[in-house]
């Protein structure tokens, strides 16, 4: 099959069926950017194309199985199947000042197992194709066309650890940011990561407009430790390193999100420990409120004890920040009541 969001591979195709090349790429634009259905693109081209040609166009990639929309706060979870029948869910959100952006899943269940994130408690990662990851940006944009809106901002902060999937991420954010396909600015791109530093490294350098996020969660070894397994990997200091130089290669900040759970890493050691590893780095702040998971899991990696801070104290945790000169922002967290919302997914099977 034939991918517009390929120009190489498109432009091939229409040398090979004589196809006006401008024809290739009037219907790549009318699909990857203005959300149009390769049918509905192909009927708006001027003058006709082989029947070999427009039947060699790959359409969707994966299969839509389920629509969740948020009744609290319009947010949309879509539940896809892969080609090799794996579960992958993705979540448009829709910010009350008309921002829209889809939070990418690249990986079908995430291999990291943090303590509490229900994407983390799914056992074997089945592998996601280039095409299947970007077809969900393809799918996002059409039905966000069809309401008469437009999709603004990309994260990959769905189901995965995208720097786990090196070559795949940076094959897909090519794909991204060409002019000649979905033509997203790169600062309109964010990659979350747990905390990988190498990969954190590579991405600055090769796409230096993208905006990173870090993980962090606790800036004390134990605790964050306890939540996050990988963190006896790669220790506070090697992750302080690598914000410093992301900055450095990028000239932009570093996201560095805080999920507050009560009496786990929300006392005022927690706070002192934060604001000594966020001294001198190119950060912003971003806490994040613990959403309670919308699907068990079924091998215990999930820590069912964990529960939100109260509102007051996380509302007390950002002012305590800006006070100290750290742009801080506290998170509202979107499609919670779709199983949507950080932390949540979970690709469930009924």
């Amino acid at each position: 099959m034939i991918h517009l969001h390929d120009p190489a591979q498109l432009a091939a195709h229409c040398r090979e069926l004589r196809v006006d090349p401008q024809h290739g790429e009037r219907l790549a634009r009318l699909v990857l950017r203005e959300g149009q259905s390769v049918d509905a693109a192909l009927a708006r081209l001027r003058g006709e194309v082989p029947r070999a040609w427009s039947d060699a166009l790959a359409r969707d990639v994966l299969a839509l199985e389920r629509r969740e929309d948020s009744a609290a706060d319009g947010a949309t979870k879509l539940l896809f199947r892969t080609s090799s029948g794996a579960p992958l869910e993705s979540v448009v959100l829709r910010a009350a000042s008309g921002r829209r952006t889809l939070c990418l899943s690249i990986q079908s269940r995430c291999p990291i197992g943090c303590r509490f994130c229900a994407s983390g408690s799914l056992g074997k990662v089945p592998p996601v194709g280039l095409e299947e990851l970007l077809d969900q940006v393809v799918q996002a944009r059409r039905l966000l066309a069809a309401e008469g809106g437009a999709l603004r901002n990309l994260v990959f902060m769905g189901m995965g650890e995208p720097l786990l999937e090196e070559e795949l991420l940076h094959a897909a954010l090519e794909r991204l940011l060409d002019s000649r396909g979905f033509g997203f600015g790169p600062s309109r791109v964010c990659v979350s990561t747990v905390g990988l530093p190498g990969g954190m490294s590579r991405l600055a350098a090769r796409f230096p407009g993208v905006r990173q996020a870090l993980s962090l969660h606790a800036a004390r070894p134990e605790v964050r430790e306890r939540l996050i397994p990988v963190a006896r990997t790669h220790g506070l200091d090697e992750l302080r390193d690598a914000v410093r130089e992301v900055g450095e290669r990028t000239s932009g900040r570093v996201l560095v999100e805080v999920l507050l759970l009560d009496g786990v890493n929300d006392g005022p050691e927690d706070e002192a420990a934060l604001a000594a590893w966020l001294e001198g780095l190119p950060v912003r702040l971003n806490l994040i409120p613990y959403n309670a998971p919308g699907v068990l899991p079924e091998d215990g990696t999930l820590d069912l004890t964990l529960r939100p801070t109260p509102r007051v104290r996380c509302e007390a945790w950002a002012a305590a920040f800006r006070a100290r000169g750290v742009e801080t922002t506290l998170r509202r967290s979107l499609g919670a009541d779709v199983a949507a919302a950080c932390g949540q997914l979970a690709a469930r099977r009924d």
